[in-house]
């Protein structure tokens, strides 16, 4: 018995004697495509999937660049890793906003195991994904096929393929367990319509893609809900309906353009000191969307007290109760779109439109 150490676990290889008769008649090892026989349906659909779908997903390490304090040379630092897929032959790689968050330099392992610096082509903090782009020849890159996310079940088969704790190309499988739920952004935006899924999801798994049961992409793996940071049995995966939609915009743009109202508003905790129902206007950018269509902030009295600006309590037809709810009535629109806001004021409710303007992310 041998005991032999791989990434910190602890794996035990035992040498098993046979006869000779029993090597004459052992069957051949399995080649890349092969699928072993006596096996079931799903099985052999599970390990096609697998074979299929595992070139197109990448490993990412995020590094950090520091200085010798003797030698004043640099070196890099890995600062963390996780999971990408390809997105285009031109190089394109799709992963998690957090997962190269803070580094400084990007690298990614193909499947093929060789290594590539990456570029930064665009983030979307609030909606956890990010683009980068490698030099790869494009015979080496194999886009993943995109699915849908608008007709999906509870219940329904899912697998996820990643490089949970920097073991690449694992792959677990799993079933959709809830739909439209809702997580939090690393900015502390919502990210609304996320999977619930019960497939294993780790650390380093962040990034990866959720597949259905014809090997397509239905989402972006980006988080777990644990009490330990370590699996319970609750993963959460942006839905490939978003992705489709904000990818291309980082591709194009290098970031969302975001649609907004051109205002500051308050936080909800101050808003709950006053029992206030609705977002608070605290300000207006000057010559913006609100400012045109003469929305008011808050402001001083002489006697130095609050004047309460606007307080909006509609969307459109999406009640707005916090913050929460106005962000994500206004990712149904776009930049240019006029929408109508029922607005508090000191006369009584009003309503107000407005065209959307282009605010920063």
């Amino acid at each position: 018995m041998q005991r032999r150490s791989l990434g910190g676990l602890v794996v035990i290889v035992v040498a098993l004697l046979v006869g000779p008769r029993v090597l004459e008649g052992r069957e051949p090892a399995l080649g890349p495509h092969a699928v072993p026989g006596a096996l079931s349906p799903e099985e052999t659909r599970t390990i096609r999937i697998f074979r299929e779908a595992a070139p197109s997903v990448v490993h990412v390490t995020s590094i950090s660049v520091r200085r010798d304090v003797f030698t004043f040379n640099l070196f890099e630092i890995p600062q963390g890793t996780g999971t990408g897929f390809i997105w285009d032959v031109d190089g394109r790689v799709v992963t998690n906003f957090h997962v190269i968050r803070g580094g400084e330099a990007v690298h990614v392992t193909l499947a093929d195991q060789t290594s590539w610096r990456a570029e930064l082509v665009g983030v979307a903090p609030h909606k956890d994904l990010a683009v980068l782009r490698i030099g790869a020849p494009k015979k080496s890159l194999k886009p993943i096929p995109l699915g849908a996310s608008h007709d999906l079940a509870v219940g329904q088969q899912v697998y996820a393929i990643g490089n949970p704790f920097g073991l690449d190309q694992t792959l677990t499988t799993g079933v959709i367990s809830g739909l439209e739920r809702e997580i939090q952004s690393v900015t502390g935006r919502p990210i609304q319509g996320v999977i619930q899924t019960d497939a294993a999801i780790n650390p380093g798994n962040s990034g990866g893609p959720l597949l259905d049961s014809a090997g397509r992409l239905i989402g972006v793996n980006t988080a777990i809900y644990s009490p330990t940071g370590a699996y319970a049995g609750v993963g959460f995966a942006v839905p490939v309906g978003t992705v489709r939609r904000i990818v291309p915009q980082l591709i194009r743009h290098g970031r969302v353009i975001q649609p907004g109202l051109g205002v500051r508003i308050a936080d909800d905790a101050w808003a709950a000191r006053f029992d206030i129902k609705g977002v608070v206007i605290i300000d207006l950018v000057r010559g913006g969307a609100a400012d045109r269509a003469g929305l008011r902030a808050t402001r001083r009295s002489r006697s130095r007290g609050i004047l309460l600006g606007d307080v909006i309590t509609a969307l459109e037809d999406h009640p707005i109760r916090n913050t929460d709810d106005l962000f994500l009535a206004l990712d149904e629109y776009k930049v240019g779109d006029t929408v109508t806001l029922t607005i508090q004021r000191k006369r009584g409710p009003q309503k107000v439109q407005v065209t959307l303007q282009e605010v920063g992310q």
